[in-house]
This record gives C-alpha cells, structure tokens and sequence, in this order.
C-alpha cells in the first residue's frame, strides 16, 4: 500500500476485511454460479477490498466488498455506470452481481468485463523507477482524461471509500499545513478517483477500476498521479506537463496539494522517496495559494 493510500485509509474510518488474509471461497463459488463462469484460482489478483480473476470465457472479474456506510451518496455500482462513458481506454463492462450479508454488515459486488492483459506499471507500492512508456500511451491517457471531464454525471467520487467534499478537502490540507488558506473549489468535474500507477497498465494504456468515480474537483486524477510519482522526478514532472491546463489551474493546484498532505501527513515511515518531493512541492504550492 503507498504513502497516499495509507493516509486515505487513515482519514476514511473502519474498512471492510483485508481480502489477502480473510480469502472466502464461498464468495468464489456464488460468483461462479451466478455468472456462469469459473475464476482461475491460481491467477488471482488480491488486494486489501477486492479480488481480481480471469475466467474460463475470456472475461474478467473483480469482486469487492464494502460496508453499507461506505455506499451511501453514488452507491455500488461505479463499474456498471462507467459502462456509458465514451472516448475513454477502459474495458468494457458486461455483468455483474450484487447481495447483502448482513450478519457480517458487509455489501458484495461482483462486475464481469473485458480482460486486459497488458500488466499494470506498478501493482503495489511506491513507484520509484521511470517506466518509460511510450507517447502513444501518453496521448491515450490524455484523450481518456478529456473525454471523463467532459462526462455527464451526477455520481460523487470516492476516494478510499470516502466521498470527494469542499469539507474534506479543507480539513485535511489543514490538518497537515495549518489554517489560513483559501480552499475553496471553483470547478468540479469527473474523476477516475483512484488514478494510481496500479490502475495503469502497460505498455499499452487501459484505466482500470471503476468503482469510485464521479464528480470531483478538476485536476483530481492527474494530481493523484503526479503525487504518485514524486519519487521519480522527471515521471512527476511528465504527468505535470500533460495535464498543465488543470495543475495550473487554482483547483489543480488545491488538488496536489492535498496529495502532498496525504503523503506528508502519513505515519512515519511510509511515504519513503515520495516524502522530501512532496514537502518541497508543497512549500511551493502554499506559497502560490497564499498570493
């Protein structure tokens, strides 16, 4: 898990089981059945709230579970409704299945879609080697970016679980670099919302994970990303020239520095490389807001 995702997880409150150590076969097989597929147990993507799998029709499958206090606002169906976004490099959507297990207050939610094969440029951690991708990659992430932000949408995006608020973000820039600054956001717009190096494949560029989009500031994803590559300066510096229109923007720069919160407001320890560039970043950020 990186710097951001720990502070994100931190601010957001009780999660449900970490999927890598609680596995629920149960959950595999009523998938199974409802679906008409079967998973390929032994190429399973696990992570801390969902479950990856390829399945025997050449389709894919991603499991999550959540509690019912993190569905309130855009409810659990992130995946399915950006099966009508356009433009976009992401899979296509094709099913799904939902219940309630009430006895362990937890949602399940599983989404058949297209499978992607290339693999993702960093699936965990901190990302702290160039992957030099090429600049068809680069044109694709930019053209999918443009098309989410000119989306029609009234879902809010979630991050960590934890819906995208004017009040979360002035508490938690706060929290980190004190009162005084001007917070407030003049343009919303569709976010990805968990724009991370684990969400981006390659070499051929895909976006993955839907579950938590929807309206959010502008500059939200490429702040994400931007704030995910410090430990690689000329990465960060790359995803800041790509996306100048919104970072320089007052909300994009509202946006890096609330990443920059997060990884400096991590316990200690777990922002590594990504530490020093972003209170460096951040210094820089505070002096611009404050003007």
């Amino acid at each position: 898990m990186s710097a951001v995702e720990v502070a994100g997880t931190r601010r957001a409150g009780a999660a449900a089981p970490d999927l890598r150590a609680h596995p629920r076969e149960d959950v595999l097989l009523r998938i199974e059945q409802a679906l008409g597929v079967r998973l390929d147990r032994e190429g399973e993507v696990r992570k801390r709230r969902s479950v990856g799998a390829a399945t025997d029709r050449g389709t894919w499958v991603r499991i999550e579970t959540r509690r019912p206090e993190k569905m309130a606002g855009q409810g659990f169906n992130g995946p399915e409704a950006a099966g009508l976004l356009t433009g976009i490099a992401k899979p296509a959507w094709h099913a799904s299945v939902a219940w309630a297990e009430p006895e362990a207050g937890l949602m399940w939610r599983a989404d058949e879609t297209e499978l992607v094969t290339a693999a993702p440029i960093k699936p965990g951690g901190i990302l702290a080697v160039d992957p030099r991708l090429p600049a068809a990659w680069w044109a694709r992430l930019n053209a999918s970016l443009d098309a989410l932000a000119a989306a029609d949408t009234t879902r809010v995006a979630t991050l960590h679980t934890a819906p995208v608020t004017q009040a979360r973000v002035a508490g938690e820039i706060a929290a980190v670099f004190g009162p005084g600054i001007d917070t407030a956001i003049g343009s919303w717009a569709p976010a990805h919302a968990d724009f991370t190096w684990a969400n981006l494949p390659g070499p051929e560029c895909w976006i993955l994970d839907w579950e938590d989009w929807g309206l959010a500031p502008r500059g939200l994803d490429a702040a994400m990303l931007w704030s995910a590559s410090l430990a690689v300066p000329g990465l960060a510096e790359q995803v800041r020239d790509l996306r100048r229109a919104d970072l320089d923007s007052r909300d994009g720069q509202l946006m890096m520095l609330w990443f920059a919160a997060g990884i400096v407001g991590a316990p200690a320890g777990y922002s590594g490389p990504l530490l020093d560039p972003a209170r460096a970043a951040a210094e820089r950020l505070l002096s611009e807001l404050r003007r």
